[in-house]
């Protein structure tokens, strides 16, 4: 039988699908204020894997990565997916979302991602919300899984993961 010990706090990241500048800085506002200040803040970079949000949000959208400075339970990540959802709401106009808010967290060893849809190499946490890891890290580097969302799986993306990593890594020789 197994040791049963206790779980490490993670580093919250959200990833952030939006269209205009104006939504993306309300949306972290309202994060900051519930999760307190961000440390890490990707480049801002077009959002073309997919056309998936192009009828709800529109074309030419962008996408954006940050983190915060204080880590939390890995069994807050439903209740920070219902909150994140309401952010988009209150956000929408017309009742079409203006952003996309996804929320995860990231250990030395994966990246876990929330979702409100059921998926073979999903577990479900409650109230609605799954979870996936959509990295795994090996030899060095996150690595992505079958059904990772190709721009999780790009090389800069990787990259900038292995980066929070760094922090999260430092973040915790403190605890």
């Amino acid at each position: 039988m197994g040791k049963i010990l206790p779980n490490k706090p993670v580093k919250l990241i959200i990833g952030l699908i939006f269209k205009d500048k104006e939504t993306l800085l309300k949306a972290t506002a309202t994060l900051s204020r519930h999760f307190g200040k961000i440390d890490f803040s990707s480049e801002t970079i077009p959002f073309n894997a997919t056309d998936y949000y192009a009828q709800e949000i529109g074309t030419n959208l962008s996408r954006k990565f940050i983190t915060f400075e204080k880590l939390i339970r890995t069994d807050s990540l439903a209740k920070i997916k219902l909150l994140t959802n309401k952010i988009e709401d209150r956000l929408s106009l017309k009742e079409k979302r203006q952003i996309n808010i996804d929320p995860g967290y990231l250990t030395l060893a994966k990246l876990v991602l929330a979702s409100t849809k059921d998926f073979v190499h999903r577990i479900y946490l409650g109230r609605g919300i799954y979870a996936e890891v959509t990295l795994f890290y090996k030899n060095n580097s996150f690595q992505p899984g079958n059904l990772t969302y190709p721009d999780y799986r790009s090389p800069d993306c990787i990259t900038m993961f292995n980066r929070i990593r760094d922090i999260y890594a430092e973040q915790i020789k403190k605890i």
